[in-house]
């Protein structure tokens, strides 16, 4: 079988796609379960999760040890032709035919919350004075696949605080650009758009947190998330949210998209764990793109806790029990 049509038979039937109807019903039928307490599913019952341990910092030196890798990158053409970005499509070539109605300049980012310097800024007085810095940080989706790319961007925390964040800001919240006439599928119901994430503080200010702007030494094609979105290696690729109009300092845990829509499946903090599987595959393995020899997954290879960067995120979680905040 070609790559292409591997790629043809990943895609998802309308028909298997849930009614919009169906999974709102669902949502309000989850919503309900939730205010019983002996009902509530794990990971996202109605209260806050626990304030974040006070572990030591890492040192610049543990930080650098994780911006590299030895594993071979994935090709290019598969990291921009093979994408879950559902704005364009559900399937994984959707995105590389349908973003290029995607118009990334001028782009602005709002910025808000709690912090003392709100405003919107445009994208080059966002990143104005930052210098770029390339990292090559592995991907792993939910899904069980995987990538290797040298991102190229700056650090999160180095915008976030131009912005001084207040002590009531203890989560950062992110939206995703919703506009149907540029993005075909926001104009179907599979989430309630537009596309929202969200961090913990600390989690958004880790040195490993990056604001992507380019992959390859390029700048990010519009299927990839042009031309700024969010990527956090120990995460699933979820939280790794693409295009961001919009950054707020909140004091709750925020709304994020996947984890409304089906809390059950997708927990908020989302961090690669093959000990808490999927409710309808296991995690503890994961395929990488191979995209050689006309084979598009290379064999599988076992999951790594927080995606191979447990020496540098690990404290952020001590003392807290991941299987309920998954």
């Amino acid at each position: 079988m070609s790559l292409r049509d591997l790629r043809a038979a990943l895609r998802i039937p309308t028909a298997e796609i849930t009614d919009e109807a169906v999974w709102r019903e669902r949502r309000r039928l989850l919503a309900a379960l939730g205010i019983a307490p002996a009902l509530a599913l794990p990971g996202c019952a109605g209260g806050e999760p626990p304030p974040p341990p006070s572990a030591a910092r890492i040192t610049p030196a543990q930080a650098r040890a994780g911006f590299a890798t030895t594993e071979a990158p994935t090709r290019y053409e598969d990291v921009t032709g093979y994408n879950n970005f559902y704005e364009f499509g559900t399937g994984k070539a959707d995105p590389s035919r349908a973003a290029k109605t995607l118009r990334t300049r001028p782009w602005t980012v709002a910025v808000g919350g709690h912090c003392a310097k709100p405003g919107r800024v445009s994208l080059e007085d966002l990143l104005a004075g930052l210098a770029a810095e390339e990292r090559v940080y592995r991907l792993r989706c939910v899904e069980g696949w995987s990538m290797v790319i040298p991102w190229l961007g700056v650090p999160l925390a180095s915008v976030l605080e131009r912005f001084q964040p207040t002590s009531r800001a203890k989560y950062v919240a992110f939206t995703t650009l919703a506009d149907p006439a540029q993005m075909p599928g926001v104009a179907r119901g599979i989430l309630d758009w537009p596309y929202r994430e969200g961090l913990r503080i600390d989690e958004a200010m880790h040195p490993l947190t990056l604001l992507a702007t380019g992959l390859y030494g390029k700048p990010l094609p519009q299927q990839n998330g042009a031309p700024l979105r969010l990527v956090v290696p120990w995460k699933y690729g979820f939280k790794s949210i693409k295009s961001i109009v919009a950054i707020t300092f909140v004091e709750r845990m925020p709304f994020t998209s996947w984890n409304d829509s089906q809390p059950e499946e997708y927990g908020f903090f989302a961090n690669v764990n093959p000990a808490v599987d999927h409710p309808r595959w296991s995690q503890k393995t994961e395929r990488r793109i191979a995209g050689s020899r006309g084979k598009l997954f290379a064999d599988r290879i076992p999951t790594r806790p927080f995606n191979g960067y447990a020496d540098q995120v690990a404290g952020l979680y001590a003392g807290m029990d991941l299987r309920t905040w998954f």
